[in-house]
């Protein structure tokens, strides 16, 4: 409810903010600009940016990298909050996946960069599949890399293991990984986080750990207590995807997006 007021309440003057060039951009700016979509600012009543990336530890300073970043969401915020002083990677899909709607995906995010130079110009596109394609940053390079919803999609592919790896690889000793992602039930079994879209903070601290990091805290940030996490066609009947389409939309509606956990790891110094 307070979140749902603060967005009603929110000063026309941020409302649709026009970006300029300036020396610095502030989180708070960029997440309401008039760079992104109604409907993409609209998602931030349930993604918290701000919250999310200061609890990450984001700085403007920072060489970061952003995994998996489909569409641009998160990229919209970070890579012109980076611009002047930062480095910004997109780890996206690679144009070699066997997945047609990757490639395209890649393209999209390519021509929105390109479109946009003033706050993208500086941005490097890097391409994540592995076994073959992992070099997402130089080696210990990055003092962070963020992934949003996308674990669920490495557990299907049977490549959880092999990304975390490769996070490893890029980030310097004493580097930060977080890892937002729609959470299950504590007990559910690797046969829900094959299909639902939902996975156990357990599995992801397992996976983490697998790869060398250490957790160093969690935050209930992205929590929904409305979501039960158990539905027909998993964490896509909610919204925005609406997977039954009118079925039931006005419950789902009243659910609104996914609970999530919000992670963070490091990677050891010595």
């Amino acid at each position: 409810m307070l979140k749902r007021l603060f967005w009603l309440l929110l000063p026309a003057c941020l409302l649709g903010f026009t970006l300029t060039a300036k020396a610095q951009f502030a989180l708070e700016e960029l997440m309401v600009g008039d760079h992104r979509s109604e409907a993409n600012v609209a998602r931030n009543e349930f993604r918290n940016p701000v919250e999310t990336l200061e609890f990450f530890g984001l700085r403007p300073d920072m060489t970061v990298i952003e995994i998996h970043p489909s569409g641009g969401w998160y990229t919209e915020i970070i890579a012109p909050y980076l611009r002047d002083e930062g480095r910004f990677y997109a780890a996206h899909f690679s144009p070699n996946s066997t997945a047609g709607f990757q490639v395209r995906n890649l393209g999209a995010f390519e021509d929105k960069m390109v479109a946009n130079p003033e706050l993208y110009s500086h941005v490097t596109i890097r391409h994540l599949l592995p076994p073959n394609e992992t070099a997402i940053a130089p080696p210990e390079s990055a003092d962070l890399a963020m992934t949003f919803r996308n674990v669920h999609n490495w557990i299907m592919a049977g490549l959880e293991h092999e990304f975390f790896e490769a996070f490893y690889a890029a980030l310097k000793p004493g580097g930060i990984l977080g890892v937002v992602e729609h959470r299950a039930l504590p007990d559910a079994g690797m046969d829900v986080m094959e299909t639902s879209g939902y996975v156990t903070e357990a599995y992801v601290k397992e996976i983490a750990a697998a790869a060398g990091f250490e957790f160093v805290e969690s935050s209930e940030i992205n929590a929904n207590p409305k979501d039960p996490t158990v539905h027909p066609e998993g964490v896509w009947t909610l919204p925005p995807s609406y997977r039954l389409g009118d079925v039931d939309r006005e419950k789902y509606t009243a659910i609104g997006e996914s609970d999530r956990m919000t992670l963070k790891f490091v990677k050891p110094a010595d």
